[in-house]
């Protein structure tokens, strides 16, 4: 597992959040209560909350969590974070959408406990609520993904299925990046 405390002592690693995912949440209502799972430094949680959204944040990263908390008590936003291996979560049915962005890669050693938590996901998930996944468009991701998501016991209907683009860049090393991503959010019926 990577050490993303080390990681996080360089603030605002990731960037800004992407603005489809902004855009898709600020049209959205109601501005209910969301679950932000693998939250990080809390670059998707500032965001919605901004917009209104009441976020919980899941990162096993203390740092990450201390810096989002930091913003927050900051801004006055109403966000809390948790310090807790993702996995361990189970409050699902207390949410209106649940967010994982960039958390699944589905790698054949994770692939199975990956699908498990979508499954565990799904079924807890109150009526009418969101799950958006934005994942990495590349080799059969998006594919397993759609297909742990259809093959879960609760039918779902898709509200959006668009592409977007994260583009990278470290000004420390020059390092720069360009990656396609799927954004997929289904609503269970």
């Amino acid at each position: 597992m990577a050490d993303y405390d080390k990681y996080y002592e360089t603030e605002n690693l990731f960037g800004a959040p992407y603005v489809e995912l902004v855009e898709f949440f600020k049209n959205h209502e109601p501005k209910g209560k969301l679950l932000d799972l693998g939250c990080g430094q809390g670059r998707d949680a500032i965001a919605l909350a901004r917009l209104g959204y009441t976020v919980t944040g899941v990162d096993n990263s203390k740092v990450g969590i201390d810096q989002m908390i930091g913003i927050s008590n900051a801004e006055n936003l109403k966000i809390t974070g948790l310090a807790s291996d993702i996995y361990d979560f189970d409050n699902y049915g207390d949410f209106d959408i649940v967010l994982l962005d960039s958390m699944f890669h589905f790698e054949q050693r994770d692939r199975q406990k990956e699908i498990s938590l979508i499954n565990k996901i799904a079924n807890d998930l109150k009526a009418d609520g969101l799950i958006c996944v934005c994942v990495q468009d590349t080799g059969s991701k998006v594919r397993v993904l759609k297909g742990a998501i259809s093959n879960s016991k609760p039918d779902f209907e898709t509200v959006n299925d668009s592409s977007l683009v994260y583009r990278y860049e470290d000004d420390e090393s020059g390092h720069k990046s360009t990656t396609k991503y799927c954004m997929y959010i289904v609503r269970k019926k």
